[in-house]
């Protein structure tokens, strides 16, 4: 089970969640790798949850362990006008807008 400090809340995976979350993602699972996938998700957690006793209230944020810099280059449009070959690839036919299936419910 979780805690988490910044909201208070305990969290945990079952296997509802996990069908909840492959039925919204489209993705099949079967009742053996459900309890996998749970098993593992809440492992994930719990060591989340020791890194939030973490005290870092003085510790400067990472963007990477390397201290480098990016080389920078101008922005610049390389394709243009390509909204006809890209409309032409949506599962639905519509002149003003790429269509695709509602996945949220």
């Amino acid at each position: 089970m979780i805690v988490c400090d910044i909201f208070n809340y305990h969290m945990s995976i079952d296997l509802k969640t996990i069908k909840h979350i492959s039925k919204l993602s489209r993705i099949s699972v079967d009742e053996k790798k459900a309890e996998k996938l749970a098993g593992d998700l809440n492992s994930i957690f719990e060591f989340i949850e020791k890194l939030n006793e973490l005290k870092t209230d003085n510790v400067q944020p990472l963007t990477s362990v390397a201290e480098t810099t990016l080389k920078l280059r101008d922005d610049e449009v390389k394709s243009k006008n390509l909204r006809e070959q890209i409309i032409k690839n949506s599962p639905q036919e519509n002149e003003d807008y790429f269509v695709v299936p509602k996945v949220i419910e």
